[in-house]
């Protein structure tokens, strides 16, 4: 057995700091689009590439990243994604034009697939002696996530407001500065093993994805016979990846996988959630800047209530449901309640006010996500043997992500046929983001029943997680 590490909590400090840094990366752009979007010369369709860049990037990569960190040494790898996420933030602080923002924020998320399945590693390296210590660690690593969901919207806001939109990306280098610093005294050195990387499969999955999203966006400004070309592409680079993982010796997702309880059903969860979510959250931003002209700052503060909603009701509250009623019961509910506040929000209009047209709505939506977020990913990775976990957790991960970057790229095409690139007129800009609320919300509607209809009662496993949760939570 591997000596107790003296310095691990302070270990924990810095592997939740980078926890929290990568989850920030998604939130704390968002109040800075429509400053980016008027420097830069963005489009309004487009305009999302600044948030599915880095998705794409992020939830692509991270099954590679996993598999790097078991080849090469998770310190090694942890170490890499930060300076990679360093160099990433370097260029889009300083981008003069879309394609260099875009490629700046792809290699921000590069960074961020290397460093999340590396930190983990090393987080269960570090406390893996005792289950109680575990629990508490990673109670304190899991609230990390939406600690740093509320610090990137509000942190965003205040630096766009009294910086300028390209602090967001400069807080990252001395953050992460620090960071290089504290490893080598802090984290363990961890031997790697011996095996392959799949880099067709990885380039595969990445390239399928993208090209999807790109698909989407441009659909409606290309003629029908573009799109068709495009989406037969990114289905057969996506088969082609499904076809290497059959064959390959080691690859980055054995197809076995697929074979445990649940999994299918709880990651089809995670996507649909990810992919009414972060299009409702990405258009709320947008409809208090560009239609009730909120500045930076106070678009920030007023995404703060639900973001604090989210973070009470995850850590407080949704785990002792769960150890209570399992977790099919929590999806629906929460994917129902999630589907409700954003078809709330599809009733605002062009002179609508916060407290009247979103503030309510949002913290419904708000209670939704916490419902059925922690549910879904408990669900995934309950079945699995414990030599796979790790991976169920990158799957489930990696679907989120990719939910998200698809249901943002089909809610933007939807609301820019409906009127949302019309920047100066106000009502048809709003009945835009109306068409993408309303979309949101079916697509949550829909997870709830085919969560219904496909998920069967493990009400037991899901049980014991959660009260295993709950408990680490409470300690």
């Amino acid at each position: 057995m591997n000596a107790v590490n003296p310095r691990r909590w302070q270990a924990l400090i810095v592997l939740a700091a980078a926890q929290f840094m990568v989850i920030m990366d998604t939130s704390i752009i968002g109040v800075a689009l429509p400053d980016m979007q008027r420097d830069l010369g963005f489009s309004q369709g487009d305009l999302q590439w600044v948030f599915n860049a880095y998705v794409v990037a992020f939830g692509g990569l991270l099954l590679l990243g996993g598999r790097l960190s078991d080849l090469l040494g998770a310190r090694k790898v942890f170490t890499a994604g930060w300076v990679v996420l360093v160099a990433g933030s370097v260029v889009a602080a300083a981008a003069s034009n879309p394609a260099l923002e875009i490629i700046g924020r792809a290699v921000q998320g590069v960074g961020g697939a290397l460093i999340a399945p590396a930190a983990m590693t090393l987080l269960m390296m570090l406390f893996g002696h005792d289950q109680r210590e575990l629990g508490k660690a990673m109670a304190l690593y899991g609230a990390a996530a939406p600690a740093g969901g509320t610090a990137g919207v509000f942190l965003g806001g205040v630096i766009t407001e009294y910086l300028s939109w390209p602090w967001v990306f400069i807080v990252y280098v001395p953050i992460g500065l620090a960071t290089l610093a504290a490893v080598p005294a802090l984290l363990p050195a961890v031997q790697g093993r011996r095996g392959s990387v799949d880099l067709l499969g990885a380039v595969a999955v990445t390239a399928g994805i993208a090209l999807a999203v790109f698909t989407i966006v441009r659909a409606p400004e290309q003629s029908a016979g573009a799109t068709i070309v495009q989406g037969v592409g990114a289905l057969v680079l996506l088969v082609l990846f499904l076809v290497i993982q059959r064959s390959v010796r080691e690859p980055l997702m054995p197809l076995r996988i697929w074979r445990t309880p649940g999994l299918a059903t709880a990651n089809l969860a995670m996507a649909l959630l990810g992919a009414a979510w972060i299009p409702m959250w990405y258009f709320l931003n947008l409809y208090l800047q560009q239609v009730l002209g909120y500045g930076a700052f106070p678009s920030g503060a007023a995404l703060l209530p639900m973001t604090i909603a989210i973070m009470i009701f995850m850590i407080g509250i949704t785990a002792r449901l769960l150890g209570r009623f399992g977790a099919k019961p929590l999806i629906v509910i929460g994917l129902l309640v999630l589907a409700a506040g954003v078809g709330g929000l599809s009733l605002v209009h062009p002179d609508g006010s916060f407290a009247a047209d979103v503030l309510p709505a949002s913290l419904v939506a708000a209670v939704g996500m916490s419902l059925a977020y922690i549910p879904a990913m408990m669900s995934a990775m309950s079945g699995a043997r414990p030599e796979e976990s790790g991976l169920a957790s990158g799957i489930v991960n990696t679907t989120y992500q990719v939910g998200s970057a698809l249901g943002l790229a089909v809610m933007t095409a939807i609301a820019t046929s409906q009127g949302a690139a019309e920047l100066g007129n106000l009502p048809r800009l709003t009945h835009g983001f109306q068409a993408a609320f309303v979309g949101a919300g079916a697509v949550a509607v829909l997870g709830a029943l085919l969560t219904l209809l496909l998920m069967r009662g493990r009400k037991a496993a899901a049980v014991q997680s959660g009260e295993r949760e709950a408990s680490s939570v409470g300690a």
